[in-house]
């Protein structure tokens, strides 16, 4: 990359997986446990906008009168949302601090929740969506830039491992909790859940979490570094190439979330209650990929290694969710087993592309995160309707996708990121 990579800020940023030992000495006063539990529920916020009201799908499609294809285009809109949010939001603190933007975001979070809940026709409930999910995303953004202002070195790696760890389980919690809430509530009752807890996290943002960002470290225009940066990294083929296995990859874990509610729901007529437990089951897969990956699998193989055969692995997955509906007529049955083997290896891919993004540009981790998020909620946006395409859900466009978007990441993955 040409001359010294900053990000927007100004600021170096430590690798994620510094090597021997080389991790800058931890700074600052650890974070009170309830600004911890704070921050880590302004993690959890994203996880929780996309997947609570994943088992009321059905429900809003028949209450609003629209079909399945427009029900998942309110994921797309979220995840498109997100995508405004980060570039807004993350810019904005720089200059602004972290606490008016955060407080801003948050409140426009409950309006927009409000607004979901109360929306009579799909149009205004895309709409307000996209709301949702832009302020929603102000949460991971600023949570993120709070712990960076006080914390560095290994102290801030295991603080963000431990965000992680949170928002892992949150998808576990969100559609078991979205389903026992049709117990009480309509499709409805879930955006106002959200509202509430937005207007919580509000109230405990300005209560306990103070600005982390003194004014002498913020900057009125860091546009033309931010550009330069991102230019820097993108002419990078490694990088370019753990971009690209994270975007698709990350398109294969989508096509799961954005269809797999109608998709089993509609086509092997499980209830919302069982809907909820294979997506726990598959979101524990995750998670425990997540762990044996970091705690076990990068000490003995190589990223490389890890990478080829999280992806094959999810490639396998897609392949058998096909075959599982056109040559055997296996149901439910063959099909859930492949889902939990695509979302194990999810844990092991995601986190090595990631981190291996991210350590290619020390000095523009900041830059290098946006990249990595952007290009990942388009890919999601783009691959959560799929699924239902044609007009009617289909388990075999699921796997289609799955596989597809495996093979692309494998693709962009072996010839790119080739050492050099």
């Amino acid at each position: 990359m040409p001359g010294p990579t900053v990000g927007p800020d100004g600021d170096q940023t430590v690798p994620l997986r510094p090597k021997g030992d080389g991790a800058a000495t931890p700074q600052g006063a650890p974070f009170a446990t309830a600004t911890v539990i704070t921050l880590g529920s302004l993690v959890a916020l994203g996880p929780f906008t996309t997947d609570l009201y994943l088992p009321a799908l059905p429900d809003l499609t028949a209450d609003l009168h629209s079909t399945a294809p427009a029900a998942q285009l309110t994921l797309t809109s979220s995840l498109l949302g997100m995508v405004v949010g980060q570039l807004l939001f993350g810019p904005l603190s720089d200059r602004l601090g972290r606490r008016r933007p955060m407080l801003a975001g948050l409140v426009a979070y409950t309006a927009a929740s409000l607004l979901c809940a109360l929306a009579d026709s799909m149009p205004v409930l895309v709409a307000g969506r996209m709301l949702q999910g832009a302020a929603g995303s102000v949460a991971l953004v600023i949570a993120r830039a709070v712990v960076r202002d006080r914390l560095e070195g290994t102290a801030m790696i295991r603080f963000l491992a431990t965000m992680g760890l949170i928002s892992g389980l949150a998808p576990i919690v969100a559609p078991v909790a979205g389903a026992q809430l049709l117990h009480v509530t309509d499709w409805r009752g879930t955006f106002v859940a959200l509202a509430l807890l937005g207007a919580v996290l509000t109230a405990a943002c300005a209560l306990g979490v103070g600005e982390t960002l003194p004014p002498e470290r913020r900057h009125g225009g860091g546009l033309g570094t931010t550009v330069r940066a991102i230019g820097g990294l993108l002419r990078d083929r490694v990088f370019l190439g753990y971009l690209l296995t994270s975007t698709f990859a990350f398109g294969a874990l989508f096509a799961y979330v954005g269809g797999s509610s109608v998709v089993l729901q509609d086509v092997y007529r499980i209830s919302p209650q069982t809907y909820s437990l294979v997506f726990a089951v598959n979101s524990i897969a995750l998670l425990a990929g997540t762990q044996l990956n970091g705690r076990v699998l990068v000490q003995r193989y190589s990223e490389r290694t890890l990478l080829v055969s999280g992806l094959t692995a999810a490639a396998l997955a897609g392949a058998t969710v096909v075959l599982c509906t056109t040559v055997w007529d296996t149901g439910l049955a063959g099909v859930w087993p492949a889902l939990t083997l695509l979302m194990g290896a999810m844990g092991v891919i995601l986190p090595n592309a990631n981190g291996q993004a991210l350590t290619m540009a020390p000095h523009a981790a900041g830059s290098a995160s946006a990249l990595l998020g952007t290009g990942t909620y388009l890919c999601g946006a783009v691959v959560a309707p799929l699924s239902s395409l044609g007009g009617h859900p289909s388990v075999t466009a699921l796997g289609t996708v799955v596989l597809g978007c495996a093979l692309l990441a494998l693709a962009a993955f072996l010839p790119l990121c080739r050492s050099k």
